[in-house]
């Protein structure tokens, strides 16, 4: 019982920088090419060096690419760097790929700042998940979240009994969905405020593009599963389509995927209808390959703990001189609503991503 418990468990990681060593290690001993894009201007919570790692096992110009990235969110990490070692320490898994002439390609960390600081959003308060849209165009309106901003991000944290009471009087007059979507949906105006989408392309942005650019550029057929967690119920990996939004497309996407693949623009998936998610770059950068994209979210705690947990995060950057006492209390229980750290939890996650990078594999194999 013991070699199995330690067998799903030793690929995760406590920190950023045991995972980032764990992911180089594990990718040095397949073999696989190697770059590392660093964040120059920024170090991590324990002054490490900051840096989105690229492992590829395959050919550069390969035709059929399947892509797995982690810590999109930050402290999402946890998880989706812990698929990705498991994936590199999965010797069947990799002979699949090798014989069908799939390359891999694993982009470690999308937001190595998050990650190592444990927050969800950038160096720059930014989701990164509403940061992937043309800045050349006029910026998403979110008309709702003014108004509900002074009631997730009280002037004190916790929130005072009235700012509970009006949080309440407004669910209850537009609905729960309505209050959730007000808050989660993105705004671009608020620069410190909840899922703000930034005014310009991220470095996270701009470095993934490269990566794409980089490795992804002779691809006829681009299979791209973005590890999250966070929304749903504890230990389910929903597999949520955050492609375009085309008949075609989200067929395809169930074709490989199965019936319960869920679209947020249909009302389906636990996680919101959001503009400018990681993997639509894939759409700019590889204008050549079919892309198929998944958001691989995994449940942790129930969502509006998770939101709760978020709104003090959030509040705490607005807040540096709060008590180191509260600071760290923040930062933890942030931590946990993304990572559950428990071998229960951990081995649903293998077992699922597991399935869903062979379900990959064979869709990209056929076409």
């Amino acid at each position: 019982m013991s070699d199995h418990r330690s067998a799903a468990t030793r690929h995760f990681s406590g920190t950023y920088v045991e995972a980032r060593a764990k992911f180089l290690e594990a990718a040095a001993q397949r073999g696989a090419w190697v770059d590392s894009f660093v964040l120059e201007a920024h170090r991590g919570a324990l002054g490490e060096e900051l840096a989105t790692d690229v492992a590829l096992i395959g050919a550069t110009d390969a035709r059929k690419v399947l892509l797995v990235s982690s810590g999109t969110h930050g402290p999402e990490g946890f998880c989706g760097s812990g698929v990705q070692i498991a994936t590199l320490n999965d010797a069947d898994l990799l002979s699949r790929l090798q014989r069908a002439g799939v390359a891999l390609l694993l982009v470690h960390a999308v937001n190595p700042h998050g990650f190592s600081h444990l927050h969800r959003t950038n160096e720059d308060n930014i989701d990164l998940n509403r940061n992937h849209i043309d800045f050349d165009a006029p910026l998403p309106v979110n008309p709702d979240y003014a108004g509900v901003e002074p009631l997730v991000l009280p002037a004190q944290w916790p929130p005072t009994p009235e700012v509970e009471a009006a949080t309440q009087a407004y669910i209850r007059q537009h609905g729960l969905e309505a209050f959730r979507a007000a808050v989660t949906r993105g705004q671009y105006h608020s620069p410190d405020g909840l899922f703000y989408g930034g005014t310009a392309p991220s470095w996270s942005n701009r470095t993934v593009r490269s990566i794409l650019r980089r490795y992804a550029a002779s691809a006829t057929h681009l299979g791209w599963i973005d590890v999250h967690t966070g929304l749903g119920p504890y230990g389910h990996g929903e597999k949520i389509y955050p492609g375009r939004n085309t008949p075609e497309d989200l067929a395809l996407a169930r074709a490989w995927w199965g019936a319960d693949v869920f679209a947020p623009f249909a009302g389906e998936s636990a996680s919101p209808d959001v503009s400018g998610p990681v993997v639509s770059a894939a759409y700019d950068e590889c204008p050549t390959a079919r892309v198929v994209p998944m958001g691989l979210e995994f449940g942790t705690l129930p969502d509006l703990e998770v939101l709760n947990r978020l709104r003090a995060d959030t509040w705490l950057r607005r807040h540096p001189e709060a008590p180191e006492a509260q600071q760290r209390e923040i930062r933890a229980r942030l931590r946990d609503a993304f990572y559950c750290d428990n071998e229960e939890w951990k081995g649903m996650v293998l077992g699922q991503a597991r399935v869903v990078l062979l379900q990959t594999l064979q869709g990209l194999g056929k076409i």
